[in-house]
């Protein structure tokens, strides 16, 4: 005959509490299935009387654990044992929830106390929300300034300690290298840069507006007449722009006050090199099919010469001179 035990949850507090205060060892032992029709306390201090609320178990004490030892002892089946901790016990320890890989004496996992509301929520299909309860993509991260992921190489491993951040916030989003001096080498500003403003492409073409195929290894397209502008910073040196006007094509070359100094148009088949602006005496020089032309010194008639490297033999410096 099998007997099954039925306790009441207050007669058990009682048999485990005053068991406890004389043995460190178990003194309630019971073979076979078991019921508890109510609550139960377990720790050094749970008391007779005491008021569960809606709590089914509780452990109660100043050292909290519940241990899982798999008993397994073949090799082939799973027996890593875990534990469950609250708290450290030294004086001056952490307060947090963790999880232990008892068998190898780590944490996997710790909920420190303070954590600000919905820190993890883990949604129905299974995407993230940190700080968010409702996340709206695979991970959502959602905090009231600059939400930013850390990504640390500590040199556990041998290799250079290094850290990046990628982050958002009103003024943009970045890439910040917070190793060296927290620069921002990589920023996207606000304000609604268009679809495809910067793209790489399966052979390594860039393209800046040029839609998701850019044409060569550097593809840049735009409505507007400002192509492109290459600027050196060292002592006020000089900007060069490639821009369109009026049909025309342009390299333009500035001064540090953004003044015209120098251009190369491409133009009506030829190519005009001038001055700031292209017309009279600063039309220095044309090239077009039938060589190169000059502008003569008086700017009111044309150039010096006309270069024709099949017919023409150039004259040396002193000949020209005079």
């Amino acid at each position: 005959m099998t007997y099954r035990t039925v306790l009441k949850s207050t007669a058990l507090a009682a048999v485990l509490s005053t068991a406890s205060a004389f043995s460190a060892q178990a003194v309630f032992f019971h073979i076979g299935s078991g019921s508890i029709d109510g609550s139960l306390c377990v720790g050094n201090d749970c008391v007779s009387s005491e008021a569960f609320g809606f709590d089914t178990i509780r452990l109660k004490e100043n050292n909290l654990r519940l241990h899982f030892d798999d008993t397994s002892t073949t090799a082939s089946f799973p027996r890593n044992d875990w534990r469950l901790y609250a708290n450290d016990s030294a004086n001056g320890g952490s307060s947090y929830f963790g999880v232990e890989d008892a068998t190898a004496g780590r944490f996997v996992f710790r909920v420190f106390a303070g954590a600000r509301s919905n820190a993890l929520t883990v949604d129905s299909q299974g995407d993230l929300g940190l700080g968010t309860t409702t996340p709206a993509t695979d991970i959502d991260i959602k905090i009231g300034d600059t939400p930013t992921v850390r990504l640390q190489q500590d040199g556990t491993s041998g290799f250079t300690p290094q850290t990046w951040d990628v982050a958002g916030n009103e003024a943009g989003f970045f890439i910040r290298d917070a190793t060296s001096g927290s620069t921002l080498p990589f920023r996207i500003l606000t304000g609604g840069a268009p679809s495809q403003s910067l793209v790489i492409d399966g052979d390594g073409n860039v393209g800046m507006g040029a839609g998701t195929s850019p044409d060569w290894h550097l593809h840049v397209a735009g409505s507007g007449t400002q192509i492109a502008l290459l600027e050196s910073t060292n002592n006020g040196a000089a900007q060069y722009r490639m821009k369109t006007n009026s049909g025309n094509r342009r390299f333009v070359a500035l001064d540090s006050s953004d003044n015209v100094e120098t251009q190369i148009v491409f133009a009506n088949s030829q190519v005009e090199i001038a001055g700031p602006t292209n017309s009279g005496a600063d039309l220095w020089a044309v090239i077009d099919a039938n060589g190169i032309t000059t502008q003569g010194p008086d700017c009111s008639t044309p150039g010096d010469k006309v270069f024709d490297p099949e017919a023409d033999e150039l004259e040396s410096i002193e000949a020209h001179a005079a």
